[in-house]
Order: C-alpha cells, then sequence, then structure tokens
C-alpha cells in the first residue's frame, strides 16, 4: 500500500516595525517588490503609525503603502496625530486603529482578507501600561476579536502596540494556541526574543523600526539628547542617512493557523536625506516627550 505524504501549505507573512518618516517609507516602498520576492510572500503588514513626518499617517501616505504591495497597516497611539485621519480612516478598512477603543470611535481594530492560500485576519491592540490614552482593558478586548474572528479564520496576527515587555509578552502567552503570531510594536527598538510557545503562537515583542538607524528612536540625535539634558521643548526632526527595515518573517500552517516559523528581519533601505517635511505643531507650554514614537 503506498502512503500519500500530506504537505501542509504555508502563509508566509512579513510584519514590519513602525514606519518613522519619509526615510521609512521610501524604504518599504522602494524594498517591498525585492522583498516579495525573496520571502515568497503571501501577506504584508507595516505598522505605520509614525509614517507622516514621524506622527501619525496621512490617507495618502495609507494609499500610497498599499499600492506599493502592503496588506494591511496598524498603528497605535498616534494614529489620530494627522487630523485628517479621522474622516479617512473609515474609508478605508485595511488601515487599523487599535481594536480596545471605545465604541463608536472611527474605523476598525481589526481585518479578515483573502489570499491565494485561504482567508487570513489582523488585529490591532494597544497596551495600557504607559501608554496615552488609556483604553478599554487590551486582554478583554482582543479576546473578543479573536473569538469573533476564529468563525472565519485560524490564521491570525495579533500587532501589540505596547510600551512594556512584560504587558506584551503577557498578551502573547495569553493567546498562545488562538492566533498564529503576536508581533509587539512601539519602541522602535527590535528584541531577540523570536520563538514559537507551545501552543504554536509564534512571538516577538518588539518588531523594532523601519527608519534611520543613526538616530534615537528614527529621530535626530541631537535635539533629542538636549531634551533629555535641558528639559527645553524643542522640535525632533526625523533623521537622515543609512536607512534599516525590521520586523519578522512568520510562517502559518495555514490548515491549523499554528507558526511553524519565525525569523526577525533587518534588511537594509536606500538611505535618505534629512528629512524636508514640516514637523507637526508642538505645545510648547508642556513641550514634546522624548518618546515620540
Amino acid at each position: 500500500m503506498a502512503f500519500t505524504t500530506i504537505i501542509p501549505r504555508m502563509l508566509t507573512v512579513l510584519f514590519l516595525g513602525d514606519i518613522v518618516g519619509q526615510p521609512g517609507r521610501a524604504a518599504v516602498i522602494a524594498r517591498l517588490p525585492e522583498l516579495k520576492s525573496k520571502y515568497e510572500l503571501d501577506f504584508v503588514i507595516v505598522n505605520g503609525e509614525n509614517a507622516a513626518g514621524g506622527r501619525g499617517i496621512t490617507g495618502k501616505i495609507t494609499i500610497d503603502l498599499l499600492r506599493a504591495g502592503v496588506s494591511v497597516i496598524t498603528s497605535g497611539d498616534h494614529i489620530w496625530d494627522q487630523k485628517e485621519i479621522l474622516s479617512f480612516i473609515a474609508t478605508e478598512p485595511r488601515l487599523l486603529r487599535p481594536v480596545n477603543y471605545p465604541e463608536g470611535a472611527p474605523g476598525s481594530g481589526s481585518i479578515i482578507l483573502e489570499t491565494a492560500k485561504g482567508k487570513i485576519g489582523v488585529i490591532n491592540v494597544q497596551g495600557r501600561t504607559f501608554m496615552q490614552p488609556i483604553l478599554d482593558n487590551p486582554f478583554r478586548a482582543v479576546e473578543a476579536a479573536v473569538t469573533k474572528m476564529r468563525t472565519e479564520t485560524l490564521n491570525i496576527i495579533v500587532d501589540a502596540h505596547g510600551e512594556t515587555t512584560s504587558e506584551k509578552i503577557a498578551l502573547g502567552r495569553f493567546l498562545d494556541g488562538k492566533v498564529s503570531a503576536v508581533i509587539g510594536t512601539h519602541t522602535h527598538v527590535q528584541t531577540a526574543d523570536d520563538q514559537i510557545f507551545p501552543g504554536g503562537t509564534a512571538f516577538l515583542c518588539d518588531a523594532g523600526m523601519c527608519g534611520p538607524v543613526n538616530s534615537i528612536l528614527g529621530r535626530a540625535v541631537d535635539p533629542i539628547m538636549n531634551r533629555f539634558i535641558s528639559n527645553l521643548p524643542s522640535s525632533f526632526p526625523v533623521a537622515g542617512g543609512e536607512v534599516r527595515l525590521r520586523g519578522a518573517f512568520v510562517e502559518i500552517d495555514e490548515a491549523t493557523g499554528r507558526a511553524v516559523g519565525i525569523t526577525r528581519v533587518d534588511e537594509p533601505g536606500p538611505s535618505a536625506p534629512a528629512a524636508s517635511e514640516p514637523e507637526p505643531k508642538i505645545d510648547i507650554e508642556q513641550g514634546p516627550s522624548p518618546e515620540q514614537t
């Protein structure tokens, strides 16, 4: 009797961390066709909440990223920084805001899309520890979103946008076996803890950023350094120079939704001159926080 070996179909997903300003988004748009071929990608997720001058995202930038081949754009605490997004987000379901905003907030925190290998869902959730604004409980909100999504697909990626490693790891452990991957964003610093939890959920505490490496979180070094020294308000322009694209490559068994592999991504991007975009308005009374991500 001949035995047939069943080879599972693998969904391949590239998740890129926070895009910072023009250098970051230009690098993503320029490199994405090559990366799609290199990794044989089925799906691409990027966090775009810092894509417009380092603060927020616009409708035009959203469209540019989607046309370049991005499947879904996630966000976080800076989603509303560009005021036009309040009306635009309702028109583009592939741009997500955190799912734990109160009922009635514009836009959506989750989406399911078709691929050639089946459906894949994406959920965007924001942590509460050291984060503003303080949103609804992320564990309960993401649990409800996952339960609903699993009636349509087992292939689910969660962007856990948060400040602390403990909260993001807790979210990953909480969702182990319920989603395919939990990838953290927000700190702009890629962590080295890529792993697959016992239940089959791939995890990375923070994907890092797509932006200038000779910087402080994608911003010019001196203004932020001087802010820490002097405590005086200042603008924080996006840095120029060498750009890296950082994130994670995840392989998912399409039939079970379990991750079979996760690899950190650290790809070069084209160098960029210092940003010429106008900086967002700064509240001089309080001054900006050095944490502008």
